[in-house]
């Protein structure tokens, strides 16, 4: 049962259990419950699983999610992650190429002697449109939009979803949040001054706000009432880990036939299938080793190929649905809550990441009472295009896979397109999220888009100050009056003064706590403007 017509849950504001109840405990619930505590919320995360989701899904953080994780102080978690995981991919790589007898043990080893100094650079990117690969010697890095990306660029790409719920739980646990595992949200009634959450046997509890990061078919979206227009799936895909003979017989990574699609790689056992032939009966039933096999034989066309065991598997579609808003009265949706979509092109995850980072400093701070309520109206403005195009991300590549022969003559154009520096550059940028900006007031190129990650005159770099969630005044031009601008903001906003020789021709930077630009000045600048942003966003006490 849901009600969110203002008639039923009035809560004393100072009477609440929590400031935010959070459905969901993967990795967008988890990082949204972290980025609300740093704002100072009180917040409760519940989720059915009594354990850690270990089933296979996202495999690859990208470059946008990335920057978000290293601006909380997380990038030497995505190392330890991006390390432990490299080796079981070069493995497996290392085989197909017919380097079975290789000496990898003895590559590891020679490389741990070279110290901790030893250069182990993630690459640049990895990726696909498709299933069409790129080719790392045509992606131009010199590209503007790839510029000031800082340490954390391409360090997300081979860390699996299951290794990033782990590493946000620890922070989460480090931060204070209470986390319910093996409760089920059941219900909840919403009113003007609270919800009322209902947990099963786990009681009621009260709460200011209610935010789903409950996945795709969450309930608390349903609940609530939100619509969620979008286009029907055309595909049934799956995705697992198995034990297999036979499978020296299948082409390794993407593979292209005249069913479907293929996948293999890029470590052992891990395999996934697309066939054009409408949603499956039934997404929930149990997922059987005859029924995996007897997809990849079809799609394969490799009858020998013969599936033993089945360590983990999900089925997938091109379902394709997004919220019109992200939010009624106190009730709002971040993640797949808010939007579905193919997992084609590893966009989900990252831009759940991307979603979490953007709501949980806006709602701490209407929680603490130093924003109004309004402030939330810019969440579902600036997130919502974001989602949108994700969507026809993904359905731009279906179309493209179809198996019919007009869809196989565009792939072949897409294909010749990808294998130029311009293609290839042009697709590394939408799959890494360096294009993502926000529609923000001022004039500066800078405004609106993910802040650079400038290297200070000091030994540190802009990044390094955003750890604790709070707004940064980054003051270039060592100017009292521009310093003189943040006060009466307390604790809000850090003002940080230092030299930049990479960038001499800035003077000054206003950076949300999401790592977002809200304005800038070059040169002469006197930043009159600067008040205004700093009002917008941040209100002074």
């Amino acid at each position: 049962m849901a009600t969110t017509d203002g008639k039923h849950g009035k809560n004393d504001k100072n009477g609440v259990d929590y400031d935010v109840v959070v459905a969901g405990g993967g990795p967008v619930g988890l990082f949204l419950a972290g980025e609300l505590r740093l704002g100072g919320a009180k917040v409760l995360v519940v989720e059915r699983l009594a354990e850690v989701d270990e089933t296979i899904k996202a495999g690859g953080i990208n470059t946008a999610g990335a920057v978000s994780l290293y601006r909380r102080g997380l990038l030497p978690d995505l190392e330890a992650a991006w390390e432990r995981n490299r080796w079981r991919m070069r493995a497996f790589l290392g085989d197909r190429d017919g380097d079975r007898d290789g000496d990898r043990d003895g590559d590891r080893d020679r490389e741990q002697k070279q110290g901790s100094d030893a250069p182990r650079t993630p690459p640049k990117f990895a990726g696909h449109f498709a299933g069409i690969m790129m080719r790392g010697e045509l992606f131009d890095d010199s590209d503007p939009a790839f510029a000031d990306i800082g340490p954390a660029d391409g360090v997300g790409l081979g860390v699996p979803q299951v290794e990033l719920e782990r590493i946000l739980g620890a922070r989460a646990e480090r931060l204070g949040v209470e986390v319910r595992r093996g409760v089920e949200l059941t219900g909840f009634d919403a009113g003007d001054e609270g919800v009322v959450v209902h947990l099963g046997s786990g009681g009621d509890v009260r709460a200011g706000w209610l935010v789903g990061c409950d996945g795709g078919r969450s309930t608390v979206r349903k609940l609530a009432g939100f619509d969620f227009p979008g286009t029907e799936p055309e595909i049934t895909g799956y995705q697992a880990v198995v034990e297999m003979s036979g499978g020296e017989r299948l082409g390794v990574g993407w593979n292209t036939t005249d069913v479907g699609t293929y996948v293999n790689g890029p470590f052992p056992g891990r395999i996934l299938t697309v066939e054009f032939d409408g949603p499956p009966a039934d997404r929930s039933a149990p997922i059987t080793a005859e029924e995996l096999q007897a997809a990849l034989r079809r799609v394969s066309g490799v009858d020998e190929v013969t599936i033993h065991e089945v360590h983990s598997s999900t089925r997938f579609t091109d379902n394709a649905r997004q919220a019109s808003g992200y939010r009624r009265g106190r009730v709002l949706l971040a993640g797949d809550a808010a939007h579905v979509h193919s997992p084609f092109g590893g966009q989900g995850l990252n831009l759940g990441l991307g979603d979490a980072m953007n709501l949980g400093w806006k709602l701490a701070a209407v929680v603490r009472g130093t924003a109004p309520d309004s402030l939330l109206d810019s969440y579902t403005a600036e997130r919502h295009p974001i989602g949108a195009w994700v969507l026809d991300w993904t359905r731009a590549q279906i179309a493209v896979m179809r198996p019919d022969r007009h869809a196989r003559a565009l792939r072949r154009v897409v294909t010749d397109l990808a294998q130029t520096t311009t293609g290839t550059t042009y697709l590394v940028q939408q799959i890494s999220g360096v294009w993502q900006h926000y529609d923000l007031p001022g004039e500066h190129q800078l405004t609106g888009r993910s802040a650079p990650d400038l290297e200070l005159s000091d030994g540190t770099r802009l990044g390094d100050h955003l750890h604790h969630g709070r707004a940064l005044l980054l003051d270039l031009a060592d100017d009292p009056k521009l310093r003189a601008r943040a006060e009466g903001y307390g604790d809000r906003v850090d003002v940080v003064t230092a030299g930049c020789p990479g960038r001499p021709e800035l003077t000054g930077l206003l950076v949300r706590p999401d790592g977002f630009v809200a304005w800038a000045a070059d040169g002469d600048d006197r930043g009159d403007d600067l008040d205004d942003a700093l009002t917008r966003w941040f209100v002074a006490a």
